[in-house]
């Protein structure tokens, strides 16, 4: 299952980074390939559901996510589509008068995708680093 995970440090508290990344209406600012992000329905706790569109490798990917858990200290969102699930687990933890936040995203494909993906990992470490950068950059706004 390819898996690409990150690890940025922020200077926002873990008491503001996490309700604002668990509103994922905002990953349209911090999500490098995220070009719009609706909710469909839920009140922002397990079982809401978000309509995100993102742009990969050239192409636009529609998922519709559902917040599957939250913790005291991250969540687990996952999204799918007719071809493609991706299971994050973001966790924030505190670090100094920061955060440290980790983001996980496992893929699992079907169809043609289950045999092509190793081509295309190079395409999701790029989208990893850009959405490291993005991520930092939104949160140290807060």
């Amino acid at each position: 299952m390819p898996t690409v995970q990150r690890t940025v440090s922020t200077t926002t508290p873990p008491s503001r980074a996490l309700p604002y990344l668990l509103d994922f209406e905002n990953a349209v600012e911090w999500d490098s390939g995220t070009v719009s992000c609706e909710l469909l329905s839920g009140d922002g706790g397990p079982g809401t559901v978000w309509h995100n569109v993102s742009k990969f490798a050239g192409r636009t990917v529609d998922l519709d996510y559902t917040l599957e858990s939250v913790g005291d200290n991250g969540f687990v969102i996952v999204g799918r589509n007719e071809t493609t699930t991706s299971r994050d687990t973001i966790t924030v933890t505190p670090e100094g008068s920061g955060s440290s936040v980790d983001y996980r995203a496992e893929f699992s494909f079907t169809g043609l995708g289950r045999w092509l993906w190793p081509l295309a990992m190079p395409l999701l470490n790029k989208l990893g680093n850009d959405t490291a950068k993005t991520l930092k950059s939104a949160l140290d706004r807060l």
